[in-house]
């Protein structure tokens, strides 16, 4: 299918990633972070694809699983919004005979075109393992109207089940990257070892563990925290004193190379422009400098040192990683601590 051509911002932005990709965000100036773009997977086939998959949907199945943008559910309000671990946005499953076969194509599809091609393999070895494979425990809720091309008026389509809240937003959702808060995990068994054997997450946090090596005693010091917050705790808190860890700011110049790598690994998964939108939203609210990096202590599996658990968080950036007993990663980013998400 071939993607529209129309010109609008989240279009731009697919098309300037490779050479803006996120720029530094230590102190706001810039420099290259990790990021790849392929020109295969573009944000307009995405939002396109969207867009002919709401035109297939019938009227009964558009009641089930279509709303209007500012939906706000009884049980978890802006339903848009919400983000949690292991959930169902909608009854019907992405398998389910409710579909189509033209229509769960569409939508893996479009599953296809949010996430990097790189990440396609570890992505359904973590669906196979969770889920039983893509569509299984999953389903899908379109809100706003997509057009057959994929812009127009405000929409998004999101996917949830176990272990995966993920969005498609055309560059609605103002001030927010990813379309709003998202999640990601894996369990390759319910009680992982130490060295979390199979998950396909678990690299960032030893990359994030390098760096904890890299700091001397005081800034080690600094950075462990006694106890791992909720980790659905993730709404912004602002300029606050009430967050934990190393200041990026205390950190050397090496120290602060390695986190914007560790930075790379965190969201090289998502399709270049997301990429890029997520870096511009940090690099407003002050960039890496505005951040602090926590190791927490209370759930060290293996009492060997490798902090599990772990969070960079900024005045409107949050990742909360939790590695015990199994890998659950939180997700909240926006330009603005003003933005109110459902996280």
């Amino acid at each position: 299918m071939s993607p529209s051509k129309s010109i609008n911002r989240r279009t731009f932005l697919e098309g300037s990633a490779a050479t803006i990709a996120a720029g530094s965000l230590v102190g706001g100036g810039l420099s290259n972070l990790p990021l790849r773009a392929d020109s295969t997977v573009t944000s307009t086939s995405a939002e396109t694809l969207i867009g002919q998959l709401f035109q297939t949907l019938d009227d009964k199945q558009k009641k089930e699983v279509c709303f209007d943008w500012d939906h706000v559910d009884k049980k978890r309000g802006l339903l848009r919004t919400f983000v949690s671990a292991n959930w169902n946005i909608t009854e019907p499953e992405i398998n389910d005979d409710f579909y189509s076969d033209q229509q769960r194509d569409l939508i893996e599809q479009v599953f296809k075109s949010i996430i990097h091609p790189d990440w396609h393999d570890r992505y359904y070895k973590q669906l196979e393992d969770d889920a039983g494979g893509f569509g299984n425990e999953q389903s899908i809720a379109i809100f706003g109207k997509p057009t057959p091309d994929g812009s127009g008026e405000k929409f998004e389509l999101v996917i949830t089940g176990r272990h995966m809240t993920i969005r498609c937003d055309g560059n609605s959702a103002d001030h927010v990257a990813f379309g709003g808060p998202v999640f990601y995990g894996h369990a390759p068994e319910f009680n992982e070892n130490p060295n979390h054997t199979d998950n396909v997450f678990w690299h960032q946090a030893v990359a994030a563990n390098d760096l904890y090596k890299m700091l001397d005693g005081r800034q080690q010091k600094q950075s462990l925290v006694a106890k791992t917050p909720r980790e659905q705790s993730v709404g912004f808190r602002g300029v606050s004193n009430d967050i934990t860890g190393l200041p990026v700011s205390d950190m050397s110049s090496d120290q602060r190379e390695h986190l914007q790598k560790v930075l790379g690994t965190l969201v090289e998964m998502y399709r270049p422009s997301d990429q890029d939108e997520a870096m511009q939203c940090l690099k407003t609210q002050g960039g890496l400098d505005a951040c602090k990096l926590s190791f927490y202590t209370d759930n060290d599996l293996g009492k060997d040192g490798v902090w599990d658990n772990w969070r960079l968080e900024g005045p409107s950036f949050v990742w909360h990683y939790r590695g015990a007993p199994h890998v659950h990663v939180w997700v909240n980013v926006a330009d603005s601590a003003d933005v109110v998400t459902n996280a």
